[in-house]
């Protein structure tokens, strides 16, 4: 099954590239450095370091995973990771996959084989993890994971599996923790809301490590509202899944609006859902030399916000410490809502998606963002639908 190409993630339509462009040609990777040897390798994996130069001991390590048909060396080049190494003084690890492993270059994140505790490609991360820790002396309180696409749903994987490994996540449009065991699923997952609650999907991160008792790992998220090739349900499951780990409500605790079309919700600063309005499937770039600027564009790194910058704050790699709400705020409001906030429309399915609430596939209409069934696409269908956060629509039906 792991030799399979990954159904789902290789259904990229010449419409999303067209979305996303072509990465210009990369700069050489003279500061990557592949580590050929670092111990037990399960899953096969290749490990690249960016060390900065002169690097002290007892910093950081962040470990960021690429997307499918992508490599260690795109990430490097646009993710931002290196720049922010460079400044916020840590090393990143940049695990790569093989097309002997999966033919489009994505990490299995939908196999047990590959995505739990002591298995696979997770093992081979931890033995990855355990040698720059070794190399450079680093902070093993201080190790966090990041990735996109199906890197962001091993990312959820490793999380559940080694919260004694990662004291925080950033997840870029990825999916949650042991959501799918098989390739079918792994669609399915990606497409379509799974109906669990946030207790169902806190079980199934829990079960990858059975009586552990320790502090569980902070978790950010970041979602497109215009992504159809993992659509933002999965960023209000990631959601659910990880404030119902931390045993947090799933009502956010503050609200913030930032850069890109973006809004931030806060969920006791054990959580942050980022979700930017408009944007299709990628990893968020700023380039720039401003304060919170990183990253370049490319083929699946898109212009807007750079999420690695607001991430890596969250993560208290700026400070040192722990810094919980990334800077500059712009509006800031707390929320204690007796109902879902947000614009309600009541109109038929065929002017829902000719505004842009919705769109419609093979006849059949869904809500933009939740991806919820809305029936057929016609006049005389209709709907309410309300606004949760920009770009992200959901049924409210009698609501309005």
């Amino acid at each position: 099954m792991r030799k399979l190409a990954f159904a789902g993630l290789a259904a990229i339509t010449a419409a999303v590239l067209t979305t996303v462009g072509v990465a210009s040609a990369d700069p050489p990777p003279s500061s990557l450095v592949q580590v050929a040897n670092f111990g037990a390798n399960p899953g096969a994996l290749a490990m690249y370091t960016y060390t900065p130069a002169g690097l002290e001991t007892g910093r950081p390590v962040v470990v960021a995973l690429h997307g499918c048909t992508q490599s260690a060396s795109d990430y490097y080049a646009h993710s931002g990771w290196p720049e922010l190494a460079d400044k916020w003084r840590f090393e990143v690890v940049f695990p790569q996959q093989s097309t002997s492993n999966n033919s489009l270059k994505c990490f299995n994140w939908f196999s047990t084989a590959d995505d739990t505790r002591g298995n696979g490609e997770a093992a081979s991360v931890k033995s990855m993890v355990d040698k720059a820790i070794a190399d450079h002396s680093s902070d093993r309180s201080r190790v966090f994971v990041t990735g996109l696409s199906a890197g962001g749903g091993m990312t959820a994987d490793l999380l559940a599996a080694y919260p004694d490994v990662f004291a925080g996540g950033g997840i870029d449009a990825g999916l949650p923790a042991q959501c799918a065991t098989s390739v079918t699923e792994a669609t399915n997952c990606q497409q379509n809301d799974q109906n669990l609650t946030p207790a169902q999907w806190a079980s199934r991160a829990k079960a990858q490590y059975p009586g552990y008792s320790g502090p569980w790992p902070r978790v950010a998220i970041w979602q497109g509202t215009g992504d159809y090739t993992v659509y933002p349900v999965n960023g209000t499951e990631l959601r659910d899944q990880w404030t119902a780990v931390h045993g947090v409500s799933q009502t956010p605790t503050s609200t913030q609006s930032l850069p890109g079309g973006t809004t931030l919700t806060n969920y006791a600063d054990k959580v942050q859902l980022y979700s930017i309005a408009g944007m299709g499937h990628g990893t968020a770039v700023d380039p720039g030399t401003g304060a919170t600027q990183c990253g370049s564009t490319g083929a699946y790194f898109l212009a807007g916000i750079c999420s690695s910058y607001y991430t890596g704050v969250f993560w208290g790699l700026a400070s040192g410490g722990t810094t919980t709400t990334p800077p500059p705020p712009t509006t800031t409001t707390t929320t204690t809502p007796t109902q879902p906030p947000g614009t309600c429309v009541n109109a038929s399915n065929y002017a829902h998606t000719q505004a842009g609430r919705a769109h419609q596939s093979g006849g059949q209409t869904y809500a933009n963002g939740s991806n919820q069934a809305m029936g057929l696409w016609n006049t005389f269908t209709t709907h309410a639908l309300r606004e949760t956060s920009p770009g992200y629509w959901v049924l409210a039906d009698g609501q309005c």
